[in-house]
């Protein structure tokens, strides 16, 4: 009786004594799977590239295609940059590929034209952008037009005057310089090599600042006594992630080298992080987009923020015109045909929220990534250009359904 007495009848104790590392690994898989949940735009970039390399027989890998695919889609990456931006705050813009249109067409008469230096050309170009989007940011913020409707004007209006700069004809044979942006590479930098070193270092040393940072983060959360992820899936992810990396260099180091466009881009996406992430202006764009009322009241100007956002939005959608001018080598009347449903598609895609207060650049950055791999996976196949609007509209509907579904699920609806 006294042996019975002393047994255990909890049959979760006894699991617990029997098992002791069953806590540890449910603790470590909640972990894994709720990272996996907040990365799950990575995750579908990487099972649309899986898919298309199997449907294309590793086409899509190739490293001219890879590079390719940066050159071919960095004016989308650009206005995505910025349309996430407006979105976050609650508003749209429409008119970034009129503008883009409008921007390329002046490029061309101030360098073909009139024969300005191509450097000189591309600062007018910028400026011109600017003037737009005070154009329009005056319109929103000061007289309080909804953004849909102004830059739906806009739309209107610069692809008109797109067509008047150009005399409904095309501009054409734009100078060495100003073509780099859009087809140019850093290669044979240090001589010539099967594989270009200037790319492999920088892959290197970009791989090595991602460990640093990862590092630094970890250690700083530790610290303070906050949670941090399993050590062993930490590893892992930082050498899955150097992995993509080190391929992405490798693949770029032996074809041309690295892309002018590529570089444009990452100088953006660094400044623009920062400033979404750890400045005010950038706090007081989600506040804005979160709870517009509720950040007033806290004294957040809201009208300056609106207005600093499409003034932004208007140079950067010049800066798409130039680099997709230069990358034609031609600025003509049908230039930027779509590009604000390809911006807009890229934001969503990347998580950005319908009602706004939700959204990153690297989420943007990633959703115009899957576009692209999109058009060049079906590009490749031979699919035609309306079954490839069809698939590209029902992946747009899927995002935004994908986020309203999460938003229900959390609201307890």
């Amino acid at each position: 009786m006294t042996k019975l007495e002393n047994q255990p009848t909890d049959n979760t104790a006894v699991g617990s004594q029997i098992n002791p590392s069953d806590n540890k690994f449910t603790r470590w898989l909640s972990h894994v799977l709720a990272d996996l949940g907040k990365n799950g735009i990575f995750l579908a970039l990487i099972a649309v590239v899986v898919l298309f390399t199997v449907l294309t027989d590793g086409i899509l890998l190739r490293p001219q295609n890879i590079s390719n695919l940066i050159v071919q889609n960095g004016y989308i990456l650009v206005l995505a940059i910025g349309m996430v931006m407006v979105i976050i705050a609650g508003h749209i813009d429409l008119s970034v590929g009129s503008v883009a249109a409008f921007v390329g067409a002046c490029s061309g008469v101030f360098a073909v034209t009139w024969g300005l230096p191509w450097w000189l050309s591309i600062i007018l170009s910028l400026l011109i952008g600017a003037l737009v989007g005070v154009w329009q940011g005056f319109w929103i913020a000061y007289v309080g037009i909804p953004a849909f409707i102004v830059t739906l004007a806009g739309m209107l209006i610069f692809r008109g005057l797109a067509l008047v700069v150009l005399g409904n004809a095309n501009i054409g044979s734009f100078p060495a310089e100003y073509r780099a942006l859009g087809n140019g590479f850093l290669t044979n930098v240090f001589g010539e090599f099967a594989l270009d070193p200037l790319t492999i270092g920088v892959g290197v040393i970009a791989i090595a600042a991602l460990i640093l940072q990862q590092v630094r983060t970890r250690v700083g959360r530790q610290k303070y006594g906050q949670e941090v992820e399993p050590l062993s899936w930490f590893v892992i992810k930082l050498v899955l992630i150097a992995a993509v990396i080190g391929a992405f260099a490798w693949a770029l180091a032996s074809y041309k080298g690295i892309p002018i466009t590529l570089i444009v881009l990452a100088v953006l996406v660094l400044i623009y992080g920062v400033i979404m992430n750890r400045s005010v202006f950038g706090r007081h764009i989600y506040a804005i987009g979160g709870n517009r009322h509720a950040a007033e009241l806290s004294g957040v100007k809201a009208r300056r923020v609106d207005f600093l956002l499409f003034v932004n939005m208007g140079v950067l959608a010049a800066l798409a015109g130039l680099i997709f001018t230069a990358r034609l080598n031609l600025a003509g009347p049908k230039a930027g045909d779509g590009f604000e449903l390809e911006a807009i598609s890229a934001a969503f895609i990347g998580g950005a929220a319908v009602q706004g207060g939700v959204g990153t650049i690297a989420g943007a950055i990633i959703g115009g990534l899957i576009i692209g791999v999109l058009n060049n996976g079906m590009s490749i196949m031979g699919i035609g250009i309306e079954w490839q609007q069809a698939v590209k509209g029902l992946v747009l509907l899927l995002a935004v359904a994908f986020d309203v579904y999460n938003k229900r699920r959390a609201g307890g609806n």
